[in-house]
């Protein structure tokens, strides 16, 4: 059409008729002009086909039935431009149309009724004989429009659907016969028969609900009410309406379902006590344990460290002292764990920023995690202070990125996240035992395999893991637990299989400043010779000699009692001490209650603390501000140290002090 060569169009014009359903094929150009026309039926004159063309753009039609005085097409009209549609960039038009088989053999298939083409006053297509399409066509020529008509002795039902106007109009006539007529309405009379007798049915079930429904809800809410004394709170009871018995309905049923929800709150608030006790029960056991490994370990690692200072290095034993030192080195590393799970370990709090404590460590972490999982860190805008250990909060964070890289083998993504939280009681209740208040969280989360609600009730108990034999401890979940209980905090695990795991640690927060690092603490040892004499109270007679021989190594005086009364009297009869080392749990009298026995008349003394651990439940109270504190299992360096901390440090003091709780 673009090159306006009529024989080319006609050419091209032949490909379509691929399509069983394209009977007509005409295009034209922009005046509306026919170039070319193709037809796989009857033939179609071009005269006949413009005129037609033409009225249909005349009045815009898109649709239009074309009768070519032997077959009638309903053909389709589109508009073809060069460009956007527009009257300027019109092309031509392509009409394509569908023939009407004249004996209408598609509708013969489908209705039951007879169906006649009207172009006019002729029929041009029907399911009707040659006979009675002739008789019909008659009749509609020589009279009016009849709504009946009887054709070779059978009377029609007639009615009639324009489908387009003009001169000639194209109308689509159904004829259905009298006697299908009547068969129809002998159906319907036998169906109103059937539902007449239905209806009567229907009337007297509905009288008898009608009686019925005044008795009913009565009997329901009586067994509803046995139901209840039996404990079954899902027994179906029904209100309807608005009578009296409605009310008392609905009454119950709000009653029923605050009795429920009480039921379930109290086994709630049962399970946690149960897990809290179960938790403290064996944070206990742990304690107790780690205690008395602690002592047994100060000895061999003391014992150790001895036997390696004496030994040269081309010894033969040499290599079985530094055995001992590595083994003695990890079972500490144990206890350490079970300590900080028992919340019993020493901590030395301080007003930490948590943003600067996680991009510090971020290298380190980064080192941790693989290169198949993909590490972000987001840290919170504004976000507050918090008094934890920093040693402690490290390892927290240390343990579960470990744990999360551990639960995706296959790779994922470690996201740690910082935020200030505003929790509300609403918020509270969904994750116990965490109360209202401002808190600082930190949340850690993986997209690994995640863990059943039966591994996520155990996760924090020491020793319970479900990796591999050899390839895990079991507590370092435990020790996450224990720290930040101990640190005043709250830790909840969301996690389903398959979806990942995600822990959210709840630290409060505090309007302190954050404390900037101890010179003394980042102070190198001396190991020169030192003078004075210091007090050693240790129950533990290994213990105490091995402190006391690592004191008088050290070029101290040294003086030895077994409890807090032996500590008074040998204090009483000697001359003056610099530095009492105590430990904390002794029998008769415990080591803050001596260590205020004697500040008070010697003003001058510095306290050192050492205990494997602190007795369960006691706050800072008990301890002098000012006084220092070292961790069991010790080694000769680490004693003679913190003595040396201890002497160096001005009266007005600032020394740490525990917290535990």
């Amino acid at each position: 059409m673009r090159n306006g060569d009529p024989a080319a169009i006609e050419d091209v014009g032949k490909d379509p008729w691929h399509s069983d359903d394209c009977d007509l094929m005409v295009l034209a150009d922009a005046k509306g002009k026919i170039e070319a026309l193709h037809t796989t039926m009857d033939e179609f004159p071009v005269a006949i086909a413009q005129e037609l063309l033409g009225h249909d753009l005349k009045e815009r039609n898109t649709t239009g039935w074309w009768y070519s005085g032997t077959r009638l097409y309903q053909v389709v009209l589109k508009p073809f431009y060069s460009g956007t549609p527009a009257k300027e960039n019109l092309l031509g038009t392509v009409i394509v149309g569908h023939g009407i088989d004249p004996q209408a053999t598609e509708l013969r298939r489908v209705s039951s009724s007879h169906v006649a083409f009207r172009y006019g006053n002729d029929i041009v297509a029907s399911t009707l004989s040659l006979f009675r399409q002739q008789e019909f066509t008659s009749q509609l020529r020589t009279g009016s429009w009849k709504e009946q008509v009887t054709l070779d002795g059978e009377r029609f039902f007639v009615s009639s659907v324009v489908l387009t106007s003009g001169a000639k109009p194209v109308s689509i006539v159904v004829l259905k016969p009298y006697s299908d007529a009547l068969a129809y309405l002998e159906k319907q009379n036998q169906l109103l028969g059937g539902l007449g007798i239905l209806a009567v049915l229907v009337g007297g079930a509905l009288v008898f609900v009608i009686t019925d429904r005044f008795t009913r809800p009565l009997a329901r809410l009586f067994e509803g009410v046995r139901a209840l004394e039996k404990g079954d709170f899902s027994y179906p009871v029904e209100a309807e309406g608005s009578d009296e018995v409605a009310h008392v309905t609905r009454a119950f049923d709000r009653m029923r379902k605050t009795l429920k929800s009480d039921e379930e709150q109290q086994k709630q608030l049962e399970e946690q006590l149960r897990q809290a006790q179960k938790m403290e029960a064996v944070g206990r056991l742990a304690g107790g344990v780690a205690h008395d490994f602690n002592n047994l370990l100060t000895i061999i690692k003391g014992h150790g460290d001895l036997m390696l200072d004496k030994l040269q290095a081309s010894d033969p034993l040499q290599r079985n002292a530094n055995q001992i030192e590595k083994a003695a080195n990890r079972a500490a590393a144990l206890t350490r764990q079970l300590l900080a799970f028992s919340r019993m370990q020493v901590l030395e709090p301080k007003v930490l920023d948590l943003n600067a404590l996680v991009a510090e460590m971020c290298s380190l972490l980064k080192r941790l995690v693989r290169e198949d999982i993909s590490f972000t860190f987001r840290a919170g805008e504004s976000l507050g202070r918090v008094k934890a250990d920093p040693g402690q909060i490290e390892q927290v964070i240390m343990n579960l990125t470990v744990n999360a890289c551990d639960a995706m083998p296959t790779g994922g993504k470690l996201t740690v996240e910082t935020r200030n939280v505003c929790v509300d009681a609403s918020f509270a209740k969904s994750r116990p035992p965490l109360v209202p208040g401002d808190y600082v969280g930190l949340i850690v989360e993986d997209t690994g395999h995640g863990m059943d609600a039966g591994t996520k009730e155990r996760i924090f108990e020491p020793f319970f893991t479900t990796k591999e034999m050899g390839k895990g401890t079991g507590l370092g979940l435990a020790t996450v637990y224990g720290v930040v209980k101990q640190s005043g905090g709250c830790i909840w695990v969301e996690s389903e299989v398959g979806k990942g795991t995600r822990f959210e640690v709840y630290l409060p927060l505090v309007q302190e400043a954050e404390e900037s690092a101890s010179l003394e603490a980042s102070s190198p040892k001396t190991n020169g010779q030192h003078s004075g004499a210091v007090l050693i109270v240790e129950d533990e007679e290994a213990v105490r000699d091995l402190a006391a021989e690592f004191m008088r190594s050290a070029g101290y005086k040294v003086l030895t009692a077994k409890d807090g009364r032996d500590a008074v009297a040998v204090a009483k009869r000697s001359g003056p001490i610099r530095v009492l080392v105590t430990d904390i749990v002794m029998p008769h009298m415990r080591g803050p209650e001596l260590a205020k026995h004697l500040k008070a008349s010697r003003q001058d003394l510095k306290i050192v603390y050492m205990s494997g651990y602190l007795e369960f439940n006691k706050g800072n109270d008990d301890f002098l501000e000012g006084s220092h504190f070292l961790q069991k299992p010790f080694s000769r360096d680490s004693l003679v140290s913190k003595v040396d901390e201890a002497l160096k440090q001005k009266r007005a003091g600032g020394g740490t002090t525990p917290q535990v709780v």
